[in-house]
């Protein structure tokens, strides 16, 4: 989009594209979906927040970056990404990245497993990557051959070979909305990616304007698999979108594009409209799924029914409906020997998000056999066990007036302001002090794990709360207190 829209920036690893910067600003750039159904389902949406991410496909075989290194652009995560036995042969290169489809075969794969280990995280919702902007498809559409339910894919053979139909079935037993993530663009499909023409960056490698039957071509393919997915897939809650170059563009934002592109600014160099009827798309989907939120992501527009932040954190609480997108380790795609973050670390990032009135969604990449890092399960663990003691203050909460006090106090509260919360990333001294945050005579506070009622008294506008230091044992990581009247 034109930077009068939208400030764009990027991070070392990257897997979605186009990252909303200067979020505090962005509240201008949210255009509220009129249908007051999807206006209350976003409120459903809103008490959910903490969620799964998964990219997987055949790039996890080799450990390397998803589907970027195939892109031509002269960019870190693209040329960087590469494997580095081949990574200077970009033809033989690419071919090699597509026969990886031949030996894709992730035996070990267990849909209930994860849904399981994310159940017990405290997880409530999954977004997974049916397709990223490699194309292929990780569900059995009947538009390519490209996929892993296809012959030439070794895993075909496996009952279980339809990967996004056992997924979206395990996590639905366990009562998660889902998600399907899909690429926009497509850089197998010779309508997107032509093989009349070479290609030079992410763009369509031809001129819409001048081949519109070929480009025709391209939005009814998009179509018909997005339509498979909310016809052959069940319930589907979400549908994120991703790939925002592709996207109408007025010749004003085109020109726009051409000229940073000559001082180095910026990385297009076929930065023509790419519309793809996302209000047609919409109306098909919804006709099907009435409930369905669609994020076309870093769109500005009524298609983009919330926004998602990638690998940051707003330094400030913002006024529309946001999701924070993250890696559990260092990449959204497996790598081996990849490190993850710490326990303490990802749950202090889930309490100061949820206190910014955002949901967190957390990515985790599987491996090539279809199981994921031992560390992430230890992390679902953890994090479980701290949900386990602390999930009323997350699930179902709202922002406070402020989100914090200081550099380690976050506040929540309940959606009818009865009943507050506040969070201590460091267990703290026998008595603090609040100046955000005033108690009546009736208040009520205890530790959350512990029943004891905590003695407080009020001093000149500031509440002073006692706080035992045995209460430091009743979890590992935040401590909570409940505030009641």
């Amino acid at each position: 989009m034109g930077s009068n829209q939208i400030k764009v920036f990027f991070v070392a690893v990257i897997g979605f594209f186009l990252l909303p910067g200067n979020l505090s600003a962005q509240h201008n750039q949210y255009f509220p979906d009129p249908d007051t159904a999807i206006q209350h389902r976003l409120e459903e949406w809103k008490d959910l927040k903490f969620g799964l991410l998964m990219h997987w496909g055949t790039y996890s075989q080799w450990g390397v970056v998803e589907s970027w290194s195939i892109c031509p652009e002269d960019l870190g995560w693209a040329t960087g990404g590469r494997k580095k036995d081949i990574a200077d042969d970009y033809n033989g290169y690419v071919k090699a990245y597509h026969n990886l489809q031949t030996t894709f075969n992730p035996v070990q794969f267990d849909s209930d497993k994860w849904a399981a280990a994310a159940k017990e995280a405290g997880m409530k919702y999954i977004v997974f990557t049916t397709k990223h902007h490699d194309g292929f498809c990780m569900f059995d559409s009947k538009y390519t051959d490209y996929k892993i339910t296809d012959k030439k894919t070794p895993f075909s053979t496996n009952s279980r070979a339809n990967v996004t139909k056992e997924i979206f079935g395990a996590f639905r037993k366990q009562n998660f909305w889902i998600g399907a993530y899909f690429s926009k663009p497509d850089w197998n499909s010779d309508y997107f990616w032509w093989k009349k023409f070479p290609v030079s960056d992410r763009n369509a490698n031809y001129s819409v304007k001048k081949y519109p039957e070929q480009w025709k071509q391209f939005t009814d393919y998009t179509h018909n698999q997005i339509n498979e997915l909310v016809t052959d897939y069940g319930k589907l809650d979400t549908l994120w979108l991703d790939g925002g170059w592709v996207r109408p563009k007025t010749d004003d934002e085109v020109k726009e594009t051409l000229l940073a592109e000559e001082d180095g600014s910026r990385w297009a160099r076929n930065p023509q409209s790419q519309d793809i009827d996302m209000p047609r798309l919409v109306k098909e989907v919804r006709a099907k799924q009435p409930k369905l939120l669609v994020v076309d992501r870093a769109v500005p527009g009524p298609q983009q029914n919330y926004l998602t932040p990638e690998q940051e954190i707003p330094n400030e609480g913002l006024p529309y409906p946001w999701e924070t997108c993250m890696t559990m380790a260092t990449s959204w795609s497996y790598m081996p020997n990849d490190k993850y973050k710490p326990s303490n670390e990802l749950i202090e990032k889930l309490v100061d998000i949820v206190s910014k009135g955002g949901n967190y969604l957390l990515n985790i990449g599987p491996g090539p056999n279809g199981e994921l890092d031992a560390d992430a399960y230890v992390r679902l663990k953890e994090i479980g066990a701290w949900m386990k003691v602390n999930g009323e203050a997350i699930y179902g909460t709202r922002m406070y007036k402020v989100f914090k006090e200081g550099d380690s106090i976050r506040y929540t509260q309940s959606k009818d302001g009865k009943t507050k919360f506040i969070f201590f990333f460091e267990f703290p001294k026998e008595i603090v002090t609040l100046s955000e945050m005033s108690f009546s005579k009736n208040t009520r506070l205890h530790m959350l794990g512990s029943q004891r009622q905590l003695k407080w008294n009020a001093k000149e506008g500031r509440m002073n709360i006692h706080i035992p230091a045995d209460l430091k044992k009743v979890t590992d990581h935040v401590w909570v207190i409940k505030v009641t009247e």
